[in-house]
């Protein structure tokens, strides 16, 4: 584009030169803003952020001092337990009667008892609470899944004592109605109860880890038509398997670890079997047996308590470690 260049007769330029190019006015710099300086923490502020630090610091230490106390009883009346009574004949007995004159001192009957009252919870808990996840994650609506969640978990609120009733007084008529010759006191009502309390724990727990699974993964598998049972199955699930895998655990500890519906549905008799249908104690429910207070403190009965109590602890730390490497084995990272 040419530029057009006007000239003007010298004496008019004087008149007309100051409007057409006006001189520039000094440019003058307006000084930045200063900001306060930030002043550092005063001593008070200081003081306080170390008090609310060696707080938190006294209170997890606190819970390994109490974990560590508890190993350090068991380990300690366990070893005068097992000076008196051999560890062969302690795993290898068939018979649990150590209040009885001809005592015998077999931990099995229990380690059955307890074993199989666990294994019927957990029949009915995993796939129950796993299937109530899914669709809590996958399927419910907002408002469903906001009103079906809290009932679930008030069922852990219910005392024990009422599950343990439940199940002597409703479980076990109803079930006599299918099996004629189930007795009153049977390790299969009692587990189907415990099975029923710890729902809440694995339905919470993995529908939590599904619901952490990142969108992205199911829009993938719908973009290539899978259909919603396809991506909650293949998609969803495997993905939230760590997490899942740890509301398993934490069932399982829950379920071996009950008390009192064993102790009032169960029978309280050691029997080493393997069938739900008779009664049979487990091991929490021997320890509430002996801890009434009948037995002299220090008495070799008296410490079948921490022998079993030992034995119990182990129990649970195995199912643990095969939880902790199952989580690390299947664990996924977004």
């Amino acid at each position: 584009m040419s530029q057009k260049t006007y000239s003007f007769p010298l004496k008019n330029r004087g008149s007309l030169a100051p409007r057409l190019a006006p001189s520039p006015a000094p440019k003058t710099e307006s000084p930045l803003p200063t900001l306060p300086r930030r002043k550092g923490p005063g001593r008070l502020q200081r003081w306080r952020e170390r008090a609310i630090q060696a707080g938190l610091f006294v209170a997890a230490a606190s819970s390994i001092a109490i974990t560590l106390g508890i190993v350090g009883i068991l380990g300690f009346e366990s070893i005068s337990f097992f000076r008196q009574v051999p560890l062969l004949n302690f795993l290898t007995d068939p018979q649990w009667t150590p209040l009885f004159d001809d005592a015998h001192y077999g931990i099995m009957p229990l380690v059955a008892g307890t074993a199989t009252v666990a294994a019927v919870a957990l029949c009915l808990a995993l796939p129950v609470g796993t299937v109530t996840a899914l669709y809590l994650s996958e399927y419910a609506p907002h408002r469903v899944r906001e009103i079906v969640k809290p009932f679930l978990e008030l069922l852990t609120a219910v005392p024990t004592v009422v599950y343990g009733y439940f199940a002597l007084l409703f479980v076990t008529p109803l079930l006599k109605h299918l099996i004629p010759s189930l007795p009153g006191f049977n390790m299969l009502s009692a587990g189907l109860v415990i099975g029923v309390m710890i729902i809440p724990y694995v339905s919470s727990l993995s529908e939590d880890a599904m619901r952490a699974v990142p969108m992205h993964l199911r829009e993938a598998s719908y973009a290539m038509g899978a259909t919603r049972f396809q991506t909650s199955v293949r998609v969803v699930f495997p993905a939230a398997l760590s997490g899942v895998a740890s509301a398993y655990v934490l069932g399982f500890s829950r379920a071996i670890g009950e008390t009192m519906v064993v102790a009032i549905a169960a029978g309280m008799q050691p029997n080493l079997t393997f069938n739900p249908l008779q009664p049979a104690a487990t091991i929490t429910a021997y320890i509430v047996q002996v801890s009434l207070g009948d037995l002299p403190h220090g008495s070799l009965g008296y410490q079948t308590i921490f022998a079993a109590g030992l034995t119990l602890m182990l129990m649970t730390l195995v199912f643990n470690i095969g939880g902790h490497v199952l989580r690390k084995r299947f664990r996924e990272k977004y």
